[in-house]
């Protein structure tokens, strides 16, 4: 096992690793965890390694639900020793029924919920999240459905995603004021490339304790160091469907903090998440694999190196907050 450490995620006792697995490539098309053997390994891989968070949603695979079919299958024997998340809330074509584009209601919850449930041979999901604003459904209705699954044993503790953050402050006090419970997490998407979260969101989740959970915190793998100018692996994600991040990444800012890297004789992959759990809130990198031996990559550079407050500095300066 890889020596990973573990933090509380929010105000909860809800503990996971700081490396989680996310799921959103499995069932997905041309991928080695298209089928359920490719699935498998890396869950397989992930639970040798230490890892505990697995990250799904709903609408995750080439044909919706498939991730959570993959898993629910994978993870037979293996559930309680991990903490499972997924998410609601974004079209899944008609698998829950017709809903109008309203997927934060009483109704198309409970129809999600037993959905995934199916799906991931389940009687408990650890975590369930929003995957997104509904503009249409009060967040009151939402919380009060979260509220009653929560005590019926369905699902145990409560997150979001894509949250702006009044709406982030619109959901906490709406809690507060009705006494359900709070959202513990917030899933927006943030790396070194991306980093509008540090104007709003990083602000409200750590006003209110969330754990924040980044994805694609590794722009799309183009901070594991495999990268350059001229390229990448041909079998990765960017060279296969993504080209337009290759071509428009800022080449300079990147070759810098390379030669920074190396300068400390530590990887990319390791500095970066290091530089993502040193950010307050951060509880877990969620970052996706299709082998194996990429989970545990992330998870051995995730305890890898211990930056400096000089040494995030430099990192802030090659990589300035747009905040």
């Amino acid at each position: 096992m890889v020596n990973i450490d573990y933090r509380t995620l929010g105000p909860s006792g809800l503990v996971v690793s700081t490396v989680g697995l996310g799921c959103n490539n499995f069932g997905r098309a041309g991928t080695a965890t298209e089928t359920q053997e490719g699935t498998d390994a890396v869950i397989g891989a992930a639970i040798d390694a230490g890892v505990t968070l697995f990250d799904t949603a709903d609408i995750y695979g080439k044909e919706r639900g498939l991730s959570e079919t993959l898993m629910g299958k994978a993870l037979e024997g293996k559930r309680d020793t991990i903490v499972l998340a997924t998410k609601f809330g974004m079209d899944m074509a008609g698998v829950n029924g017709p809903d109008w584009g309203v997927r934060g209601s009483r109704r198309y919850i409970r129809l999600a919920v037993e959905g995934s449930l199916r799906r991931l041979r389940t009687d408990w999901i650890d975590l369930y999240q929003l995957h997104q604003p509904d503009p249409v459904t009060p967040i009151e209705e939402t919380l009060e459905t979260l509220d009653d699954l929560i005590a019926e044993g369905k699902i145990r503790y409560i997150g979001h995603s894509n949250l702006s953050g009044w709406q982030i402050a619109e959901a906490e006090f709406t809690a507060q004021l009705h006494g359900h419970p709070k959202f513990i997490s917030a899933q927006n998407e943030y790396s070194l490339l991306a980093r509008d979260a540090d104007r709003e969101v990083l602000p409200a989740v750590n006003r209110y304790g969330l754990g924040f959970l980044p994805y694609f915190p590794l722009y799309n793998g183009l901070f594991t160091g495999k990268f350059s100018r001229e390229g990448g692996p041909a079998d990765s994600r960017i060279m296969s469907a993504r080209r337009y991040l290759l071509d428009s990444a800022p080449w300079d800012r990147i070759e810098r903090y390379q030669a920074f890297c190396d300068e400390r004789g530590v990887s990319m992959l390791a500095a970066t998440f290091a530089w993502l759990l040193a950010q307050p809130g951060l509880t877990s990198v969620i970052a996706g694999a299709t082998k194996p031996e990429q989970i545990v990559a992330n998870a051995e550079a995730a305890s890898a190196w211990t930056p400096t407050a000089g040494d995030l500095a430099e990192i802030a300066a090659i990589f300035p907050s747009p905040s």
